[in-house]
């Protein structure tokens, strides 16, 4: 074209335009950290280069209404993909944590059946001790289980377990420290049990049918303030007292324990090989069956132990039995010590057992009042303190596991996948809403319940708030352990229960306020 041409210089403008943005995208390609640039593949490249074309086109025309539809088009397509990218990333939550969650609640039902079952035993009748424990064992051996699937959790997502020599010794390690923990606690479980004993008042039998003591029913109301209890008859028995009672009490929570440890502590080794076999996370799965197993498993081994030992009461057979745990768990204590994998873990994690126990000891002073004032309260506990629960330590476990990958920098293909923590929390609170609908028609269909409409909306309500404290509790709870430099995995777990255990039953009394004071009345069917 020739210089004077009228086109020329309009030309020479768009090229030095061409040029500037050519630069500009040179500019925008240039990696941060010094790393090699690397272009996209070429069907990428023309899609960019389309959709640069269309804004450079608007921009040169100035008009904003042009190719409206394929803008709508490219956004319902980009919602599309973010949905789906989100889905990935919740998806293993969703399908491996909401099947564990309702067995979870499932479990804690049947469990209070089994306990108002045991409670009618001759030996809970007859020795106030054994009802005096079983709160307290039965706080132990979930809080002991929970830990115990949250460090193998750790290890086998760090890839720790993918040796089979390292994997042997760090599951018979952790088993042994499980069975150190659960034998001591125990012991001091069963003589905390005798000073209450000795502390609570007992009623006066003024008839020939001697009712339940004072402590059996307020330990029954403490009971009832997390498992569903209904109202005892009165029993007739005798009861024991003394030396050969403590002696008796002691052996049966030290050798339930050591059972609980055996049957349940093996299974969750089992449990977490096989989860990391089929590729599936650990996180979402072995905290809520810890939890759930927990409790039905050591509540049958307690009754079975003790009316096993009642009618040697007065024999040298308990005191024997309570020897053989003290030697049980000073044989673990040594293989412990000497398992380099474990070996830091035994000094860690004793201080969160003993205050998760002082706190459900006042939680369930601080709320008997209230379960003996509202009926259904026992049942409708179950859920709105472990279900929260359950998933608060779902929570626990997978912050946890990323905060150990960050620190060893390993596994940062897990790491980059891994969901944001918001979006972990709002994935569990929309999965365990469904659960505690289902449990409360489950309520109503069996006959169990007979809920109010104003009742039903309100629960829901405060499970959904006992949910986000469980979730906010493990998030703030186990950023600070950490920080503190203390390993979430032996000392979170154990405090977050307690707490949700009280929360959780607090807000069940701020419903039922509520709900009375609207004028709506909670009848349980007979």
């Amino acid at each position: 074209m020739n210089q004077n041409s009228p086109g020329r210089g309009s030309l020479d403008d768009d090229v030095e335009m061409l040029a500037m943005n050519g630069a500009a995208k040179q500019q925008e390609q240039k990696p941060l950290n010094g790393a090699p640039y690397k272009p996209a593949d070429e069907s990428s490249d023309s899609d960019d280069d389309e959709f640069d074309g269309d804004e450079g086109q608007r921009g040169l025309l100035e008009s904003p209404g042009h190719h409206d539809g394929q803008r709508r088009e490219y956004a319902g397509s980009s919602r599309l993909e973010t949905a789906g990218k989100l889905w990935h990333k919740v998806k293993s939550i969703v399908v491996e944590a909401a099947p564990a969650l309702l067995m979870t609640t499932i479990s804690l039902l049947f469990t209070g059946k089994l306990l108002d079952s045991v409670s009618r035993w001759d030996a809970m009748l007859q020795v106030d001790q054994l009802i005096m424990i079983i709160p307290t064992v039965l706080n132990l051996q979930g809080n002991l289980e929970m830990n115990l699937s949250a460090r193998l959790s750790t290890a086998a997502n760090m890839g720790e377990l993918d040796d089979p020599k390292v994997m042997r010794a760090m599951l018979l390690g952790n088993w042994t420290l499980l069975q150190v923990q659960a034998i001591s606690v125990s012991f001091v479980a069963a003589c905390v049990s005798l000073i209450l004993g000795k502390i609570v008042p007992r009623a006066e039998s003024i008839a020939v049918e001697t009712p339940p003591s004072n402590s059996t029913l307020a330990i029954r109301h403490i009971l009832e303030a997390r498992k569903p209890i209904p109202h005892l008859p009165p029993e007739a028995g005798v009861r024991h007292s003394g030396f050969p009672t403590l002696i008796m009490v002691a052996a049966t929570a030290m050798s339930s324990a050591f059972l609980s440890g055996l049957i349940l502590g093996s299974f969750m080794c089992f449990l977490i090989v096989i989860c990391r076999k089929f590729r599936l996370d650990p996180d979402n799965i072995a905290p809520a069956v810890a939890s759930c197993l927990g409790d039905l498993v050591t509540l049958c081994l307690v009754g079975f132990v003790s009316t096993l030992l009642l009618p040697f009461l007065r024999t040298p057979i308990p005191f024997i039995l309570g020897i053989l745990m003290v030697i049980t768990a000073v044989v673990c204590l040594v293989y412990t010590v000497r398992n380099p994998h474990v070996r830091s873990l035994i000094t860690e994690g004793w201080s969160p057992l003993f205050a998760a126990m002082v706190i459900s000891s006042a939680t369930g002073i601080v709320l008997d009042m209230f379960v003996s004032r509202y009926e259904g309260f026992a049942i409708l506990a179950v859920v709105i303190s472990g279900l929260p629960g359950a998933a608060g330590s779902i929570f626990v476990s997978r912050l946890s596991t990323s905060l150990h990958a960050a620190a060893m920098s390993a596994n940062s293909s897990l790491r980059a996948s891994e969901p944001s923590r918001k979006l972990v929390m709002v994935t569990l609170l929309l999965i365990t809403i469904p659960v505690e609908i289902i449990f409360l028609a489950v309520l109503n269909a069996f006959g169990w319940l007979n809920l109010h409409v104003f009742f039903v909306v309100f629960s829901i309500i405060f499970f959904c708030c006992a949910v986000l404290a469980s979730l906010t509790i493990a998030l703030h709870l186990t950023d600070w352990l950490w920080s503190k430099n203390r390993d979430p995995d032996m000392y979170a777990l154990p405090i977050h229960s307690a707490l949700m255990d009280l929360i959780g039953q607090l807000l069940l009394v701020l419903c039922f306020e509520i709900v009375t004071k609207l004028g709506a009345k909670l009848h349980v069917r007979t």
